[in-house]
C-alpha cells in the first residue's frame, strides 16, 4: 500500500482504493493516455489517499505455488478486456489495429492507449478471495476509520469488509461492483452511506445486466433494513460513454466530481 497525505486536508477520513480483478493500484494512479488519474484528483481535494495492491497482485507478490496457491492464475488474451470491460461492442470487437476497432457507439475510453492499458493486467488468481479480504481488513486495522473506493472484483471484498468493520467503515462508494456482500449480514451495512455507480452500454451486454441486477438488489436489501444507499446509472445523469474502466475515460473527472459531490453532501468533508 502507498499513502499519500495532502498538506491541507479537507477528507474528515482517509480514502481507500481497491482495485478490480487482473488489475492493480495502477487503475487509479494515471490513464492508459496520460492524464491524471483519481488517486491525483482526490488528492487534490484534500483526501489522504491509500492506494494499494491486493494479495498476489502487482508490487504484493504472489505466494508460491502450488505451495500456497493451489491452482493455477487466469491469464488474459490481449482482446478480453476490450470485448468484456465494454470498450469494444462485444465479441469481435478488438483488433491490433486501433483504426478497425469496433467501439461502442460515444465510448470515453481513450482508445489510443489501449495498448498501455493492457500492459497494467497482472495475471490473477480465482481462489485467494480469503485471503485478500483478510489483507483489507488489516489495512483497515492499521489505518482506522476509513472511506472505502473499490471497484468491480472488489466489489464483494468492500462490502464484506464493511461487514466485518462497520465502526471503522464511515462510507462506501462501488464503482461497477461485481460482486455484493454477504445477504445474510446486510444489517450491519445500516449506518455506511454507500453510493453505487453504473456506467454506460449496460443492456448492450451479455454479462452485465445481471451483474447489475445483483447490485441492485442487494442495495435493496441494504434500504430495507434501514440503510442508505443511492445508485446513479451515469447516462441516466447525462455521463455518457463510458465503459467498466470509468475512472480512466476521458470523462474520468467528471465522474469524480460527482463522487466528490456525494461525499460533501454526506457530510464527509471538513
Amino acid at each position: 500500500m502507498q499513502y499519500f497525505l495532502p498538506a491541507t486536508e479537507k477528507g474528515a477520513y482517509p480514502l481507500l482504493m481497491w482495485h478490480g480483478g487482473g488489475l492493480t493500484g495502477v487503475t487509479y494512479e494515471t490513464t492508459p493516455d496520460g492524464r491524471e488519474g483519481w488517486l491525483n484528483y482526490f488528492l487534490r481535494k484534500g483526501w489522504a489517499v491509500y492506494n494499494s495492491d491486493a494479495v498476489e497482485r502487482g508490487r504484493a507478490g504472489w505466494a508460491q505455488y502450488p505451495d500456497i496457491f493451489k491452482s493455477e492464475p487466469v491469464f488474459l488474451t490481449t482482446a478480453n478486456p476490450f470485448e468484456r470491460f465494454r470498450i469494444g461492442d462485444g465479441v469481435g470487437s478488438y483488433n491490433p489495429d486501433p483504426a478497425k476497432r469496433k467501439l461502442m457507439p460515444g465510448s470515453q475510453f481513450p482508445n489510443e492507449g489501449y495498448e498501455n492499458f493492457v500492459k497494467q493486467n497482472v495475471p490473477r488468481w480465482t481462489t485467494t478471495d480469503d485471503a485478500i479480504i483478510a489483507a483489507y481488513i488489516a489495512e483497515i486495522d492499521r489505518v482506522g476509520p476509513s472511506i472505502i473506493l473499490f471497484h468491480s472484483q472488489a466489489g464483494s471484498f468492500g462490502f464484506k469488509v464493511a461487514q466485518a468493520r462497520p465502526d471503522k467503515v464511515k462510507a462506501l462508494i462501488a464503482i461497477e461492483p461485481a460482486g455484493v456482500g454477504d445477504p445474510a449480514k446486510v444489517d450491519a451495512l445500516k449506518n455506511i452511506p454507500t453510493l453505487i455507480v453504473y456506467g454506460d452500454y449496460i443492456e448492450k451486454d451479455s454479462r452485465w445486466p445481471k451483474i447489475r441486477a445483483n447490485g441492485l438488489a442487494f442495495a435493496d436489501a441494504i434500504k430495507a433494513v434501514g440503510g442508505s444507499v443511492d445508485v446513479v446509472d451515469l447516462p441516466q445523469v447525462g455521463i455518457k460513454g463510458n465503459s467498466h474502466m470509468v475512472m480512466m475515460d476521458k470523462n474520468n473527472a467528471e465522474v469524480a466530481a460527482l463522487i466528490q459531490k456525494w461525499l460533501e453532501g454526506k457530510g464527509l468533508t471538513k
